[in-house]
C-alpha cells in the first residue's frame, strides 16, 4: 500500500478532531466582555490541545516522508495513535468546563501519555520496516524529546492532585519543547537526496 491514502486518512481524522473541539466551545449568553469570562478556561484548554494536535499532525507528516511502503502493522499502529488523539476533545472539554480541576487535568495527561506511546510504537514500526539503514532511525537519533515527554506526563498526572497548575505547566512545557520546529527528518532526507 502506498502512503498517500495512509496520510490522507490521518490528516482527515486530525481535521475532524480539531473541528469537534471547536464545536464544543459554546457561544456565551450576553453581549458584554464579562460574558466571555467563564469561557477563559475552555478557550485555554482548547488552545493547548490545538497546539498539541498541530504538533502531532506536523511530526506525523514529516515522519511519513520517510515511508516508502506501508505495512499492516503500521496501519494498526496509526489507528492506535488516532484513537488516543480522538480522545483529546473529550479530555479538553472536561478539563476546560471544570476549570482545570485535578481529575480532568490528570485524565488529560493520561490521554497525552497514551498518544505519545502510540506515536512511539508507530515510529518504531516504521524504523523496523526500513531495515538497518533506516532513514527515520538516523533522523530521530537519540530522540531526547520523545523520551522526555512521556516522563513529564508521568510526573504531571499524579501532580494534578497536588497542584493542577504544576501539572498544566508540565503539559505546556512539553508543548513548548515540541513547538520548536524539528528539522531532523528534513535534514536527513535532504542529505540522502544530495
Amino acid at each position: 500500500m502506498g502512503k498517500s491514502r495512509f496520510e490522507a486518512f490521518s490528516d482527515g481524522v486530525i481535521a475532524i478532531i480539531i473541528t469537534i473541539m471547536v464545536l464544543e466551545m459554546k457561544v456565551p449568553h450576553g453581549e458584554s466582555l464579562e460574558a466571555l469570562r467563564p469561557l477563559i478556561p475552555v478557550f485555554l484548554s482548547y488552545a493547548l490541545s490545538f497546539v498539541y494536535l498541530g504538533i502531532y499532525w506536523n511530526n506525523h507528516h514529516h515522519m511519513l516522508h520517510t515511508v516508502h511502503k506501508v505495512t499492516g502493522p503500521m496501519l494498526w499502529a496509526n489507528l492506535h495513535l488516532l484513537f488516543w488523539l480522538s480522545l483529546i476533545p473529550f479530555a479538553t472539554g472536561w478539563m476546560g468546563e471544570n476549570h482545570f480541576a485535578a481529575m480532568p487535568a490528570a485524565l488529560y495527561g493520561v490521554v497525552l501519555l497514551m498518544a505519545a506511546i502510540a506515536y512511539y510504537i508507530l515510529q518504531q514500526l516504521i524504523i523496523a520496516s526500513q531495515g538497518p539503514g533506516s532513514i527515520l532511525k538516523r533522523a530521530v537519533g537519540g530522540d531526547w524529546k520523545g523520551r522526555l515527554s512521556p516522563a513529564f506526563y508521568i510526573l504531571a498526572i499524579p501532580l494534578a492532585f497536588v497542584s493542577e497548575w504544576i501539572s498544566l505547566g508540565l503539559y505546556v512545557l512539553v508543548a513548548l519543547i515540541w513547538l520548536v520546529p524539528d528539522r531532523r527528518i528534513e535534514h536527513v532526507l535532504a542529505s540522502q537526496e544530495a
